[in-house]
């Protein structure tokens, strides 16, 4: 296989556990409810999906743990956000600190110690596809999952009775409960499946892309999982762009870390966070008054472009 296609096929095995913490948390905010204990829940869930696998020597109970860690953390914002109507910011930044305090102490005795992993496996036939079968085809059970889940939330949020409600709770939900939809209930069923996608991402680190588990093992990609929501306008496809953009990103830093302009590996590992913090910082500008005056002199084609970039926010997020 050439280098080009080794690298394709990398950046869309790195990309695998950001889609799905990305699409929970999608399902979240769509809802109307901020999660930001995305980065304490990714590490704790992570770290107890490798710990289980670790003692069972069963990789497939370590991803169901880290699931139910996942929906946890989630039913607690819920809990919190929704029912006792709490700041649903200032508690997401609480439980993502609390979360990765944990994870550090219940994980200290797992640390740097030699566990189970996700095996390879290639689907017969299609993995000998030329250059297709090569990039798509011979991954493992984790990615082919996160490739079939981003259709799959697409098609539920926009093509099914239960996806309108949900949008429409995260919308205008005063309008859903006069209709008779029970709010809270939609809310919590949205976070805690979101939150179970979210767990799953952390043992897709752990037991597949970055086997193993340390002290602060994927600390920060939580909040670059948030990012790209955002970055992303809550639509399923463009956060697929952002996800790929950042995994291209990753397997850029990781291929320059032999480079021969002197360039410190701290500074390509750190690359790609600050890249995805300025792209997000361009796109959500697009959506300042300022910017927006400017915006309606450019001819037509031009602003709807703009305005496909600078979709709002879900009205009742947060609310």
């Amino acid at each position: 296989m050439s280098q080009v296609l080794v690298d394709v096929a990398a950046v869309i095995a790195m990309s695998a556990p950001m889609l799905l913490a990305t699409m929970g948390i999608l399902l979240s905010e769509r809802a109307g409810v901020i999660n930001l204990s995305v980065d304490g829940a990714l590490l704790l869930a992570g770290m107890a999906g490798f710990a289980i696998a670790l003692t069972t020597g069963n990789v497939a109970l370590g991803f169901i743990m880290a699931g139910c860690v996942g929906a946890l953390v989630a039913a607690l914002v819920a809990y919190l956000g929704v029912t006792l109507k709490l700041s649903q910011t200032a508690l997401g930044f609480v439980l993502a600190l609390l979360c990765t305090d944990l994870s550090s102490f219940l994980g200290n005795p797992y640390v740097q110690k030699q566990g189970p992993a996700v095996s390879a496996w290639p689907i017969p036939l299609l993995s000998e596809i030329t250059v297709v079968g090569q990039i798509l085809f011979r991954h493992d059970v984790v990615i082919y999952f996160s490739l079939l889940l981003v259709p799959l939330i697409a098609y539920l949020l926009y093509r099914t009775r239960i996806g309108l409600i949900v949008r429409g709770v995260g919308e205008r939900p005063e309008a859903l409960f006069a209709r008779g939809i029970d709010v809270e209930k939609v809310r919590y069923v949205a976070v805690i499946f979101g939150g179970i996608l979210i767990g799953l991402a952390g043992a897709a680190y752990t037991l597949d892309l970055k086997q193993g588990w340390t002290y602060r093992h994927v600390a920060g990609t939580g909040w670059i999982a948030l990012a790209i929501v955002i970055f992303g306008a809550w639509r399923p496809w463009r956060i697929v762009v952002g996800c790929y953009l950042f995994a291209i990103l990753q397997t850029a830093a990781t291929r320059l870390q032999d480079n021969e302009y002197g360039v410190p590996t701290q500074v390509l590992q750190v690359a790609p966070f600050v890249v995805m913090i300025m792209v997000l910082a361009i796109v959500n500008s697009f959506a300042s008054p300022r910017v927006q005056s400017w915006i309606v002199t450019l001819p037509k084609p031009i602003q709807q472009i703009f305005q496909y970039i600078s979709s709002p926010a879900p009205a009742a997020l947060g609310k």
